[in-house]
């Protein structure tokens, strides 16, 4: 039985709202937060992924305020989705943590580790962009708008067309992931919807406006960075990746062949072994 599809949702009550969660894995002293994708929820995990994280470390999966059962408004900007994560950890007493922040849960990861750089431990990104990144998530423009214009895609279904590669191989691991969403009967989380849609597309517009010296803030950020993505990402191009990877001073890159926005999920053994194999890294050594 998969662990990651037994977890319960709990509830912490905050100062600012009250969050779902669920913390399920291997008790250690430095747990592991996982930060969600745009509309993603607690259920939007891929269990494959999550249960081989968790045989090694503590996870906790967490939905932002509006999302899922979370209490609250969606808000439009990462430093406001921020705030609320940070609100959390203090709630549950931590007051350092291993991250690992996919696409939208990247940016926050970024923003809470300028706002209190003693927050994380080390820090993984995926799929995502810094500040001032380009082509982020425009989901009208022709290579992605034709799925989401497309009606006879339903649930996850368009997740298997925009997080995966258009090769037979890549969409074949795109149908295996959408049956493991599945794989929770009980417990699940309310789907997004279109609100919640709309706040975050504001986040990521106001993300993409350059502040200052370009990428400047990111020379910040000294934890050991393990940046991943796939090389034909449609919704967060790999070229963001080079970025992070030009401008955070301790950082590598991993980039997936043959793979999209969901690469963590299509090679998500690969993924596991080289997130855990950098957590459990001497972080005086690199490569991780």
């Amino acid at each position: 039985m998969s662990i990651s599809t037994t977890a319960k949702t709990l509830l912490l009550a905050t100062s600012k709202e009250t969050y779902a969660y669920r913390r399920f894995g291997k008790a250690s002293q430095c747990p592991l937060l996982l930060l969600q994708h745009f509309t993603g929820t607690l259920d939007n995990w891929d269990p494959a992924m999550t249960d081989a994280l968790a045989k090694e470390r503590d996870l906790i999966v967490f939905d932002n305020a509006g999302i899922g059962r979370s209490t609250g408004v969606v808000p439009k900007t990462v430093h406001e989705m921020a705030e609320h994560v940070q609100v959390f950890l203090e709630a549950l007493e931590i007051q350092s943590c291993d991250v690992l922040g996919f696409s939208l849960g990247g940016m926050i990861a970024q923003q809470i580790a300028l706002n209190n750089p003693n927050a994380f431990r080390k820090i993984v990104l995926v799929g995502t962009a810094p500040r001032g990144g380009t082509d982020i998530m425009h989901l009208d423009k022709p290579s992605l708008g034709r799925y989401f214009q497309d009606r006879s895609l339903k649930g996850y279904q368009i997740l298997q067309k925009v997080f995966f590669a258009p090769s037979e191989a890549s969409q074949r691991a795109g149908g295996e992931f959408i049956r493991r969403l599945d794989e929770r009967k009980d417990d699940r989380e309310p789907a997004s919807g279109p609100d919640v849609a709309q706040a975050q597309l504001a986040a990521f517009r106001e993300w993409e406006v350059q502040k200052g010296e370009p990428f400047a803030d990111l020379r910040q950020i000294r934890q050991p960075t393990l940046v991943v993505n796939g090389v034909q990402d449609e919704m967060i191009p790999a070229s963001n990746s080079y970025r992070l990877v030009e401008n955070l001073p301790n950082a590598m890159l991993l980039i997936y062949p043959d793979a999209g926005h969901g690469s963590l999920f299509q090679w998500h053994e690969s993924f596991a072994r080289q997130l855990l194999a950098f957590l459990a890294s001497d972080s005086s050594q690199a490569p991780y």
